[in-house]
């Protein structure tokens, strides 16, 4: 008996560690979404947008399946590109937002006049929205990735007006983050303090929301082994390593690498480098299958 438990333990450790990371990845200006194994660089798995469509956020399920927004709406689909779910933006509606929620249900985030912030349960239907004015006429110009904290915060990170909205989950003001820099998007840290992507001024930026002193704002402008090009979404893996989404989309020196992981100390220690198959990206998602 105390045989076959070795064995069966052996055998399950070896399922475990044969699992290898995954990223889902998307970008502003490439028409494919894709999946690739984070070791190789290689390819996986790849859908093509409709003509129009711009992918700013994606994730992977637990099922497998892939839940992205394509500007026009969201979508969840499996590997197969069979349609699982699809919620359409109305007219002068953009959608650059679609997560998962901790209870299995969707968030999606609706820029337009007035914005709005969705929430779906485990089986697609819609079960709670509120409304709220960028003071952005300009759709597109509103914001990207939308976060919901563990205390029920939205964060919004307001493109047009380089600031950091914060919501309640009744959709009541709970003040604004004013980073000093451009804002794509916005993660809350275990210290409660916000990282924030910084676009086009090619930085990344840590926040107080509380304090929000020039003192107690850590910017990020340079990495030990790469250049920071269009800093997007940045992933924060337990060990406190970054992964940093490093569009070239507005330079014309494409030696940069796509994706940049470095270490506390800001150190490079992994990267993808460019690819004319992948163009830009500007969402990723880590997850192991």
């Amino acid at each position: 008996m105390m045989k076959i438990l070795v064995f069966l333990m052996v055998i399950t450790g070896c399922f475990c560690s044969c699992k290898e990371e995954k990223l889902a990845i998307a970008g502003s200006g490439w028409n494919d979404i894709a999946i690739i194994n984070k070791k190789t660089g290689i390819i996986e798995w790849k859908h093509t947008l409709n003509p129009g469509d711009e992918c700013n956020d994606i994730e992977v399920t637990p099922e497998g399946h892939v839940l992205f927004a394509y500007s026009k709406g969201a979508k969840l689909i499996n590997r197969n590109f069979e349609t699982l779910w699809d919620y359409q933006a109305n007219e002068n509606e953009e959608i650059h937002t679609a997560t998962r929620l901790p209870n299995g249900g969707i968030m999606i985030a609706v820029c337009g006049e007035p914005a709005r912030i969705v929430e779906f349960d485990k089986a697609g239907k819609k079960n709670h929205e509120f409304t709220f004015n960028t003071l952005i006429f300009d759709v597109h110009n509103q914001f990207r990735q939308v976060t919901k904290t563990k205390d029920s915060t939205y964060l919004v990170p307001n493109l047009g007006k380089r600031t950091i909205m914060r919501f309640s989950e009744e959709g009541q003001s709970k003040g604004t983050v004013f980073p000093r820099n451009d804002v794509y998007s916005v993660l809350q840290l275990e210290n409660k303090n916000l990282l924030v992507s910084c676009g086009r001024n090619s930085c990344f930026v840590e926040i107080n929301p509380e304090k929000q002193h020039k003192d107690s704002i850590l910017v990020t402008y340079e990495v030990d082994g790469a250049i920071l090009r269009y800093v997007a979404e940045i992933i924060v893996y337990k060990n406190g390593n970054k992964l940093i989404a490093n569009s070239p989309m507005y330079h014309t020196d494409k030696s940069q690498p796509l994706l940049i992981e470095i270490n506390k100390e800001n150190q490079v220690v992994w990267t993808l480098p460019y690819n004319k198959a992948i163009k830009n990206i500007t969402a990723v998602y880590s997850f192991f299958e």
